[in-house]
């Protein structure tokens, strides 16, 4: 399987999340204020969210269309992956 067009962009989001959940969990330790870890956990969760988002769409993209093209799918195939990759949107 080739590699998507978005996995470089999506893992670096990912580390990117990684290390910020790691300075929340400090600020856990720390004791601030629930109201600014709470910020901080909304972005991770968002920032994970559209990770997410942008590696469903390439793949809806990318190996999606290609199959379709290419004909290595039928169309059940096709419609089953689609509702099977969409419902973690």
């Amino acid at each position: 399987m080739s590699k998507h067009n978005s996995h470089e962009d999506v893992s670096k989001r990912l580390k990117r999340a990684s290390g910020h959940l790691k300075s929340i969990i400090s600020m856990i330790e720390e004791e601030r204020a629930c109201s600014e870890i709470a910020q901080q956990l909304h972005a991770v969760e968002k920032a994970v969210s559209n990770a997410k988002k942008l590696l469903i769409h390439d793949h809806i993209n990318h190996c999606l269309d290609n199959a379709a093209k290419d004909g290595t799918l039928s169309s059940d195939e096709l419609i089953h992956e689609f509702k099977q990759i969409t419902k973690y949107l």
